[in-house]
């Protein structure tokens, strides 16, 4: 009979290190975990063998004995054999944590009721219009929530009928030791229910429901923006006692081609004509309520701002409204007739000495220059 061998289990050269070994086993025990391949016998063999693989190979003294002599010198080295073994704590809360989001069915979205084979929580992206966010509305919304399948129950089951689990062995918990301590977990394949299907319902093809269109109401605060959540309550998938989950919205909110969202504060870029600028003016703008008066310093310059305090976007947690603040763009004429550039010549000759400050700002640079090339 051929031996296994645990380096092509894990994908790895024999002269891999430590940490690409434990890349790898992450990488494959993801892949592999029964917890994504349901009902895959093929699937929890090769899970099994992974783990089994990675706990002599990440000792260095089982791994040199397995080097020298193969699995057979491992017998009485301590060998568990399986992923029950005695697997580094560390590394079992990298997966898990990879594979769940560090939190095992907590937090938001991830309520589920005993032998319920989905989430009564659940979330979707709700696209929003600049203004629907900015001002808040009233949206209708289509979705599609779980039902439990009546035919089976829930259960994905033909019939209903269930079998023990064989990885947990009815148990619904799984014991990880390392050294003298061990603790448990939740089976990863059966999900504490301690049973398992063996012949998958023809009505709901295995996956214990149905899904059930509606369309709901939701009011939309003002002031939402874009990967803030609101959660409509009782309006989840369903649990076999007729219970609703809730349904977590986050919006994803458009941009506006003319304001700039930063939080509650909104930006504007503001087009000035040069003798505006030069000479000072009051214009128009426009604001999220209407118009605003905007009057122009003389010698207003470029990228100059304006804030107008209560004029931006209210705040959805109570913190009142924001700013509108208004940034200037100062605007030179491209093109220019004959009697444009006399008009100009004349403006500039009549400032004088006013008119050229680059003489005066040069003048001892100017004198620098020739000193350098001076013999």
């Amino acid at each position: 009979m051929t031996e296994i061998d645990y380096y092509e289990i894990l994908e790895v050269s024999r002269n891999c290190s430590s940490s690409e070994l434990k890349k790898s086993y992450r990488k494959l025990a993801m892949k592999y975990h029964p917890d994504r391949n349901p009902n895959d016998k093929e699937a929890e063999e090769k899970f099994k063998l992974i783990g089994e693989a990675y706990e002599v190979l990440k000792d260095d003294q089982k791994r040199a004995i397995y080097d020298q002599y193969g699995k057979a010198g491992l017998e009485g080295h301590g060998m568990g054999g399986g992923f029950s073994g005695a697997q580094n704590m560390d590394d079992i809360m990298d997966m898990f944590n990879s594979m769940f989001g560090g939190a095992f069915g907590g937090g938001r979205g991830q309520r589920r009721q005993p032998n319920q084979k989905y989430n009564l929580d659940f979330e979707i992206e709700l696209p929003l219009k600049f203004n629907e966010a900015v001002f808040g509305c009233e949206k209708k919304i289509d979705i599609r929530y779980k039902v439990p399948c009546d035919e089976c129950n829930g259960t994905g089951a033909e019939n209903g009928k269930l079998e023990i689990c064989d990885y947990c062995n009815g148990q619904g918990q799984v014991v990880m030791k390392q050294g003298f301590m061990s603790f448990a977990q939740t089976c990863p394949k059966c999900h504490g229910e301690g049973q398992k299907v063996s012949t998958k319902c023809s009505a709901c093809s295995g996956r214990g429901y149905h899904e059930e269109p509606d369309t709901i109401t939701i009011n939309i605060p003002a002031g939402v923006d874009t990967g803030n959540r609101l959660r409509a309550q009782g309006y989840g998938n369903q649990a076999k006692n007729g219970q609703r989950g809730d349904l977590y919205l986050t919006f994803n909110v458009a941009e506006d081609e003319h304001f700039i969202r930063d939080g509650s504060n909104i930006y504007i870029e503001v087009p000035v004509f040069f003798t505006q600028a030069v000479l000072g003016e009051t214009i128009t703008i426009p604001s999220l309520d209407g118009e605003l008066e905007l009057e122009l310093k003389r010698g207003t310059k470029d990228k100059e701002q304006f804030v107008f305090r209560g004029e931006g976007i209210e705040d959805v947690h109570g913190g009142g409204r924001g700013k509108l603040i208004a940034q200037v763009k100062i605007i030179y004429p491209k093109h220019l007739n004959d009697e444009q550039k006399g008009l100009l010549r004349k403006l500039q000759e009549s400032f004088g000495v006013e008119s050229k400050p680059h003489t005066s700002k040069f003048e001892n640079v100017f004198e620098k220059v020739k000193e350098w090339f001076k013999k």
